[in-house]
């Protein structure tokens, strides 16, 4: 199963090595993993790191998705590791990473703004609500009417959704939770198939 959120990836405490957050339960049976979600910091210095290797063109964002992935996987078969899809401690070492590092790194921070003004966030538009509303109630999240308005039934039920991912529960829309969704982060008012 591939993931399509920020890289989630956890670094497991009881084994070196590293895993997408919904992979972790994807393992053996009867195997028990404790983890530790990695920061969109750590996110992007791996991506960075993909980025100075040739097997990644995107942005070092914070946010894990498909592009993201299949670079760590080019990554690892062009090193002649395994290319299992996940960020294990062979991984880790052949990127130049300290596990110490990752797991110390901050979230990304947005760039400040030009003025020092605070800005006040841009409104979400309809469109990118309902898409939100209708992809909330296909999981199971919503239950209340795909009508474009923002209200505590949608606020409740991202928050819940939030948590049931291991995203922080801010109830906010943002890149992660989007792509978390299903949805086009660069586009989420895009039409749902």
């Amino acid at each position: 199963m591939k993931i399509h959120q920020a890289l989630l990836t956890t670094l497991l405490l009881t084994t070196p090595a590293f895993l997408p957050g919904s992979m972790a339960q994807a393992q053996a049976p009867g195997v028990l993993i404790y983890s530790q979600a990695l920061s969109s910091g750590a996110t992007a210095m791996i991506q960075e790191k993909l980025q100075q290797a040739g097997v990644y063109a995107g942005r070092a964002d914070g946010v894990w998705g498909p592009e993201s992935q299949a670079a760590l996987e080019r990554f690892q078969q062009t090193r002649n590791l395994q290319a299992t899809g996940q960020l294990n401690q062979a991984t880790v070492a052949t990127l130049g990473l300290p596990p110490s590092d990752l797991l110390s790194a901050r979230a990304v921070q947005a760039p400040a703004p030009a003025s020092m003004a605070p800005t006040t966030p841009e409104p979400i538009s309809p469109a990118v609500i309902r898409n939100v509303q209708q992809r909330l109630r296909a999981l199971g999240f919503y239950r209340g009417a795909v009508d474009g308005m923002w209200g505590a039934g949608t606020q409740a039920s991202i928050e819940r959704f939030q948590q049931g991912r291991g995203i922080q529960p801010t109830g906010q829309v943002n890149p992660l939770t989007v792509q978390a969704l299903g949805l086009d982060p660069n586009n989420p008012a895009a039409r749902m198939r």
